[in-house]
């Protein structure tokens, strides 16, 4: 299975990057137990079109084209599904050998998602119902992606 994140926006340098860095650390060496043979990120430039709308769709068609045609489309957006960290590892793995094993896990840029890419995701998914930072918001994923990690695999990191 191959992970990807993809994103509108860059990391910039700091705690937050430092802290993303190594979570996909983790995820890299502790996900080939159950068979995630990659992880890439792919960071697109936000849209310079002056209209709200017309910056997501144009940036919705950066996303959608930067994917694999067959991947599993993740989308975050606070008005998503709300899953625990048990039912986001159960949802991992039900579509870890499903799709060509690719899941993508796809970060709007500051005005959210174009309609494009909402209407492809297979799941919608909420950190709650506020909006985060786009740095925060990868943290946060790439933790409960390493945390999906080792509840598939037994590790004790994730404790009830």
């Amino acid at each position: 299975m191959r992970l990807l994140i993809a994103s509108i926006g860059r990391m910039k340098a700091g705690v937050e990057k430092d802290l993303c860095d190594r979570y996909l650390d983790r995820i890299r060496k502790a996900g080939r137990s159950i068979g995630i043979t990659s992880v890439e990120i792919i960071e697109l430039t936000e849209s310079k079109q002056p209209q709200n709308q017309r910056r997501k769709d144009e940036e919705a068609e950066a996303l959608l084209k930067a994917l694999p045609r067959d991947a599993v489309i993740v989308a975050l957006d606070e008005r998503g599904k709300m899953l625990d960290s048990k039912g986001f590892a159960n949802y991992v793995d039900r579509h870890r050998t499903q799709a060509g094993g690719n899941i993508a896990f796809v970060l709007g840029g500051p005005d959210g998602h174009g309609t494009k890419v909402l209407q492809s995701a297979n799941l919608k998914l909420a950190f709650g119902t506020m909006t985060w930072p786009h740095q925060l918001a990868r943290v946060m994923l790439v933790e409960q992606v390493y945390r999906a990690i080792t509840i598939l695999s037994g590790h004790p990191y994730h404790r009830q």
